[in-house]
């Protein structure tokens, strides 16, 4: 190639790049011209927010939630990717998302492949009904029916609330082939929906399904509730992440997210039935329809983010760390289920995956930023809610639930003095109780078949009254919410196969915790 084409060649590439230049140079003014001309110049940035179409989350993502944003300077752009917790999460990492709804459960699942890449600054809602485990009458009533029968089949949804529901139950109720990943027993489907209605073809003997469909399966009279989440307390809980460097860069833009949010929370509040509305619209449902899905929701106010979630300090005012406790509570519930060997979590420590800053400094200042009182209601410990007195009558009219996981108990011989690490025990089942504060529980006294029935039925009914009174020593537990029943020798277990009758005469003496409730 002669030196007079390398030129032009030269010309022509130089020639190129200066005619992109000028294109990209007025292109930009163009553009600059046109914002600066408009209302877009006080468009501060956009802010994009990983969700689904969980009710919980229809105020975060509201029109109102929207315009009070765009009144601070922002557009939100609420991102549904379809309940893929594990896409939310990369998303999040590499700041494809500035934000990302999830539940604690899925977060503790999905956050440890991507280093947790985001800090939890709201606790958004907790599930109280919207979520449920139902059965045909003629298959299960109680849980323990599923411990009886690991052949009972099960629809629910894989990796969502309802399946973290089930390994709930696995865990506080000893239902040990819910933990199995590839039982007979289980039945993946394709959201509530295809859950449904596998149950009603009665392809499967119960399912876990979510509001509506809970609402839609109930009015079959030959189905019943086993466990629904309005008598859960911690264990179905959506959060508010952020990523980490865009809260060290941002911090002033998640507050006024959270500040907005807030406020949007207070004006449905103060106006349902708009809320109503927008669930009605949004899902093309009835506004009946639309009522009794958002009863299956609790919002979190920022009174409660404050005082019952991130424990903030104020005097005279009893506060609870419940987001930690619902992150060791679901940790717990992940382990045993085999989805950890061992905690996932920095150091062990679930304050590495909080920021409590922004809401606590929103509650400080709450009463001068138009959030009113500082409190909407009391705080409430779940162990210690007040139960009125029962007869006997009504107590043996009450609704089996299911039976906690059984601890081994020691009492002295003959005895009904608990030792040390009978309490330790204890201390568990209590904590396990307390994600069922709805429930009573009958505390349940057992002996071997060896001796005389009277005796035996005497040291039964003693060793049930200790429990239960160091349940209301310990824990404050509303002694009208226990009953103590000593059965002696009329309950024994069945024997297991292959089980020698010397293991099971050491299994026969024993105290049940069973939760019950009262048919309304």
């Amino acid at each position: 190639m002669n030196t007079h084409v390398k030129i032009v060649l030269l010309l022509i590439f130089v020639g190129a790049i200066g005619l992109v230049a000028y294109k990209t140079v007025l292109v930009e003014k163009v553009d600059l011209t046109q914002l600066s001309t408009s209302d877009a110049k006080d468009i501060k940035g956009k802010i994009r927010i990983g969700v689904d179409n969980w009710v919980g989350y229809l105020p975060l993502c509201s029109g109102e939630m929207k315009k009070r944003m765009r009144q601070s300077g922002y557009l939100l752009d609420c991102i549904d990717d379809q309940a893929d917790y594990a896409g939310r999460m990369k998303q999040l990492q590499k700041r494809k998302i500035d934000f990302a709804v999830a539940t604690v459960d899925s977060y503790l699942l999905n956050g440890d492949k991507v280093n947790y890449p985001g800090a939890i600054v709201a606790v958004i809602d907790e599930s109280k009904g919207g979520d449920a485990l139902v059965a045909w009458k003629d298959s299960a009533t109680t849980i323990d029916n599923f411990k009886a029968n690991n052949l009972l089949k099960v629809g629910f949804t894989a990796n969502s609330p309802s399946e973290h529901l089930l390994k709930a139950i696995a865990s506080h109720f000893d239902v040990a082939h819910f933990s199995d990943k590839k039982g007979a027993w289980r039945i993946e489907t394709d959201g509530s929906t295809d859950a449904l209605a596998q149950l009603l073809d009665k392809k499967v003997d119960a399912a876990v399904l979510w509001e509506p469909d809970v609402s839609k399966a109930l009015t079959n009279p030959n189905i019943q509730k086993v466990l629904g989440t309005e008598d859960t307390h911690n264990l179905v809980v959506d959060i508010l992440l952020v990523n980490r460097d865009y809260y060290q860069e941002n911090k002033s833009v998640v507050s006024d997210l959270l500040y907005n949010y807030f406020r949007t929370l207070k004006s449905y509040k103060q106006d349902p039935d708009a809320l109503v509305s927008l669930l009605a619209q949004r899902d093309s449902i009835s506004k009946d329809a639309a009522k009794k899905v958002l009863k299956g929701v609790h919002w979190a106010t920022l009174s409660e983010n404050a005082l019952a979630w991130f424990g903030v300090k104020m005097d005279g005012i009893d506060t609870q760390e419940g987001l930690v406790e619902s992150i060791d509570a679901t940790l717990d519930i992940l382990l045993e289920a085999g989805d950890f060997s061992a905690s996932p979590l920095p150091d062990n420590n679930p304050y590495r995956l909080t920021q409590r800053e922004v809401v606590e400094s929103l509650f400080r200042t709450g009463s001068s930023q138009g959030f009113g009182k500082t409190t909407d209601q009391p705080l409430a410990n779940s162990l210690t809610k007040s139960f009125p007195k029962l007869s006997e009558d009504a107590w043996l009219q009450t609704r089996e639930v299911g039976t906690l996981r059984n601890r081994l108990l020691n009492f002295q011989s003959g005895t009904s003095v608990l030792d040390d690490d009978s309490r330790v025990e204890l201390d568990k089942a209590a904590k396990q109780m307390s994600h069922y504060p709805n429930f009573r529980l009958v505390v349940g006294g057992h002996t071997g078949l060896r001796g005389d029935a009277d005796a035996n039925k005497a040291l039964s009914q003693s060793r049930a009254v200790s429990v239960a009174e160091y349940f209301v020593a310990t824990y404050g537990i509303d002694k009208h919410r226990l009953r103590a029943v000593g059965y002696g020798a009329e309950r024994p277990l069945p024997k297991m196969p292959g089980e020698s009758s010397r293991s099971l005469n050491y299994r026969l003496p024993r105290v049940e915790l069973s939760l019950v409730a009262e048919e309304l």
